[in-house]
């Protein structure tokens, strides 16, 4: 449980990452604010996989990390960096001007 836990934290710091990368416009949060805001894209996107029918987080049988979860995280990072952005009234995801 505990390891289980660990691995979506950091994965989800890793999805932090990729989302500043992938997400312009919002560099004012800074890395350590991507990462946290990954981690909770994470959950989110782990929420939002298992509410889909037919759709796994990469939770059953033990396996987090696989690609599955990789993609759903990133997912989840990308919509909870753009929310904040647009929640912050910063240009995130809205392109290059």
């Amino acid at each position: 449980m505990l390891v289980s836990i660990i691995a979506w934290i950091v994965l989800g710091a890793i999805a932090g990452y990729l989302a500043g990368f992938i997400v312009k416009g919002d560099e004012s949060l800074g890395v350590i604010g991507h990462i946290v805001l990954g981690i909770v894209g994470a959950l989110v996107g782990g929420f939002i996989a298992n509410l889909i029918p037919g759709l796994s987080s990469g939770r059953e049988g033990g396996d987090v990390v696989n690609i599955g979860s990789v993609v759903v995280a990133v997912i989840g990072a990308v919509i909870v960096v753009v929310v904040v952005g647009f929640l912050r009234g910063g240009r995130a995801g809205r392109g290059p001007v």
